[in-house]
């Protein structure tokens, strides 16, 4: 323990009654155990409860409109307003709240290419979300720490509650970014991923502007020849269990981004979801599950400390944090090259995109802002067939500019790198979800491996009548009929029909950004129906 220290976050000096700084992994797991917030499972993974938010909460997210963000911040549902007058006040109740508090404080940083780094502070009230910064952002060596100059603060107090009638939130619980003075305020909720994605957010925002980098919500792997590889999906596509390929090295699971020098991990840690974990389906995971890592949510075998993974009665979002050292084929430093194959994947209900397409510069942009999957029937009270989902550039929660600005940028960088990107349908086919069935895995597999391995360069190809991406006729170690979705229809012109159902279900959601996209992205839209 420390004396009691002030620090300037912001331009409020922080002062509290205990402070700790920096404490390794084993420090804080003892004192979180101490302290009545967790317990240890019997594989050594600290166990804890996140309260009443077992994710993160849009509608209580906001950025302070100011001088910087005015013309700049794609403004809406997203990105919630908030005033500067309102955010200093709470800003100043949050540090009188710390100053009789024990303070747990982090230097970490965001960005594994040392040329975009961004250095961040961290200010908790409990031990393990301190531990879960150590796991989720990078960690300086001890040089590193001795004139360690913050670019960004997060203060993270669960245990405050605002007062919304007084300090301009919606409800007690609140996560605000303030990009003017570089500050995070977040409270009411215990939920970790908070910390996290505000960073990204704040990322999404620095790097496009300022350093002409796209930030990105996608996992990222290197081949043994140098070949970087990106994907994008939304929940359910299967981006973590494609990305994880054991005869490549992982790059990261979730937030890149992409500079002229390569790619480049934003964190230090995964942040993976454990429902239903197992060691047969996903053992790079399963086996990362020990002293150090933190599981959220989740419930223990009656009697034992046997994490119980089936176990949903607190939430289907249990998760573990652990640093990216515990994957066994992870990359160090977590720093790629220029992307050779990006692959966008859709777990389509429908049935009706192909398995594997190329798209050109056009399509990608557009896709690229669709960010389509589809819910399946069964997944949610009162969807009975497939329901379309689209998430702008596959994150749409966490861009603070609009979605063409990314999208024009992924187009730039495809142009002068000569990048291919690729939309796979990891979802069904022969007909839609209930009538088809589900794309098998092993061809999902090899249809990424010919891609990778540049066997689908000299292939013939045929465009999708509706959709107009380019299709391979041919793709090794997958049956020819598979690459053509209506042809495993029985009744084709059933197909026909779908096709342009969902052509539509494209337009209809594209029309939201369409006043703000340029015509190369608006021409890469679907061609009939």
């Amino acid at each position: 323990m420390e004396a009691p220290a002030a620090e300037t976050a912001g331009h409020f000096a922080i002062t509290s009654a205990e402070r700790f700084e920096n404490l390794s992994p084993a420090e804080l797991i003892e004192l979180a155990i101490r302290n009545g917030e967790g317990e240890l499972a019997d594989c050594g993974a600290l166990v804890c409860d996140t309260g009443t938010f077992t994710g993160r909460s849009p509608k209580d997210r906001y950025i302070v409109k100011d001088e910087t963000t005015t013309d700049t911040i794609w403004w809406g549902d997203i990105n919630i307003p908030f005033d500067p007058a309102k955010f200093d006040a709470l800003h100043r109740k949050m540090v009188d709240f710390l100053a009789d508090k024990r303070v747990y404080v982090r230097h970490a940083y965001a960005g594994a290419h040392p040329d975009y780094r961004l250095n961040i502070q961290v200010y908790n009230t409990s031990a393990w979300h301190n531990l879960f910064c150590y796991n989720m952002f990078l960690r300086p060596k001890p040089e590193e720490l001795e004139n360690f100059q913050p670019d960004f603060t997060i203060i993270c107090i669960p245990e405050f509650k605002a007062n919304p009638a007084e300090d301009g939130t919606t409800n007690e619980n609140f996560a605000i970014l303030n990009l003017t003075k570089n500050v995070i305020l977040i409270g009411g909720t215990g939920y970790t991923g908070e910390m996290k994605k505000g960073i990204f957010s704040v990322l999404n925002y620095k790097l496009p502007a300022e350093r002409h980098t796209l930030s990105m919500h996608a996992s990222a792997n290197v081949g043994q020849n140098g070949d970087t590889a990106v994907f994008f999906g939304l929940s359910g596509t299967g981006k973590t269990t494609l990305s994880a390929d054991p005869n490549r090295k992982l790059i990261g699971d979730d937030e890149h981004g992409w500079a002229n020098e390569g790619v480049f991990n934003f964190e230090g840690g995964c942040y993976a979801k454990v429902i239903d974990l197992s060691a047969e389906k996903e053992p790079e995971i399963y086996n990362a599950v020990r002293f150090g890592a933190i599981l959220e949510n989740t419930k223990f075998h009656p009697g034992t400390r046997a994490v119980d993974y089936s176990n949903k009665s607190k939430t289907e979002n249990t998760r573990v944090s652990y640093p990216i050292q515990f994957i066994d084929n992870a990359l160090e430093p977590s720093v790629g090259g220029i992307p050779k194959n990006i692959f966008f994947l859709t777990a389509d209900a429908f049935g009706v995109l192909p398995p594997i397409s190329k798209l050109t510069p056009e399509q990608a942009m557009y896709h690229f802002i669709s960010g389509y999957t589809a819910k399946v029937a069964g997944t949610e009270v009162g969807i009975n067939e497939p329901k379309a989902a689209f998430s702008p550039c596959f994150g749409e929660a966490f861009l603070p500019l609009h979605p063409t600005q990314y999208a024009e940028m992924l187009g730039q960088k495809m142009s002068e790198n000569q990048t291919n990107v690729w939309l796979v349908n990891t979802g069904w086919t022969g007909g839609a979800y209930g009538t088809g069935q589900r794309i098998r895995l092993n061809y999902t597999r090899a249809m990424i491996t010919a891609a990778l391995n540049g066997e689908l360069e000299s292939v013939d190809y045929h465009n999708h009548p509706v959709f107009g991406i380019a299709m391979p006729k041919t793709c090794p170690n997958v049956p020819d009929e598979v690459l053509n979705p209506r042809a495993t229809w029985q009744d084709q012109n059933q197909y026909d029909e779908q096709a342009r159902k969902l052509a539509k279900l494209f337009r209809d959601n594209f029309d939201k950004y369409a006043d703000s996209a340029n015509e190369e992205i608006r021409s890469g839209g679907p061609v009939a129906g």
